[in-house]
């Protein structure tokens, strides 16, 4: 809902402190660190900037003068976590360039499993976002190709790492919510497909199963997503 006098503003374009009055008590930096920290280890639901104060130390009316609005918040938080990147100096081979930059993203995700919720346009200029973009731009030079078709490229890329970090994390919490175990909510699932395989009535799907009965290699799926994204803009 749009705020009567409210006027857009993005959060790297206010000065963390004004050339008068005291030196501010936190930095952004602060502020995002304690933030990611209760994300990490209680979910992006429990990120408030109620909670986010009470981790710093300082009241909550006062971590306005630092971030007026939460989705400011989110977005310092994504870009500390878009610090941990490793920026290395391309090899010159930019397909195993953007091999290693999906590989290190789905890392990235996994230590932050709050992450692929805020993988959005909105939080994608700045500061560690431009200095990533910027490198897979680099790792990209030998491709001959447009600047926005790299971009889309790498926009391609991310967006399969975060569909496909999302359901592993989605997979994992299922798994711990479950009154049984992993193995018996399986068995009972795949007796169940197995009958209606069997039923005549599925016969590509019973091909299917015929070719690879499983279990499914998971990170083998993954590289083959990543390879495909890649050989769609490779040049003919």
């Amino acid at each position: 809902m749009a705020v009567r006098g409210a006027v857009p503003e993005v959060i790297w374009a206010r000065p963390e402190r004004t050339g008068r009055g005291p030196r501010p008590a936190y930095t952004r930096d602060d502020i995002a660190a304690a933030a990611v920290r209760i994300a990490d280890a209680q979910g992006l639901d429990a990120v408030s900037m109620r909670h986010v104060a009470a981790e710093l130390g300082c009241g909550t009316m006062s971590l306005y003068n630092y971030v007026p609005r939460k989705e400011d918040l989110y977005e310092l938080m994504v870009d500390a976590a878009g610090a941990e990147h490793e920026l290395w100096e391309p090899g010159g081979d930019w397909r195993a360039d953007m091999r290693r930059v999906a590989r290190q993203t789905r890392e990235l995700m996994r230590r932050h499993p709050w992450l692929p919720r805020l993988m959005s346009p909105v939080y994608g200029f700045s500061p560690h976002a431009l200095r990533y973009l910027e490198h897979c731009l680099a790792c990209l030079d030998p491709l001959e190709a447009a600047y926005g078709t790299k971009l889309e490229l790498i926009a391609m890329l991310n967006g399969m790492v975060t569909t496909y970090v999302r359901n592993e994390l989605d997979t994992a919490e299922r798994v711990r919510a479950l009154p049984w175990s992993e193995d018996e909510e399986n068995a009972v699932r795949m007796a169940y497909l197995g009958g209606r395989i069997a039923s005549g009535g599925y016969p590509r799907m019973a091909a299917a199963f015929m070719e690879d009965a499983g279990p499914i290699d998971l990170e083998a799926v993954f590289e083959r997503a990543v390879e495909r994204v890649i050989d769609a803009f490779a040049p003919r």
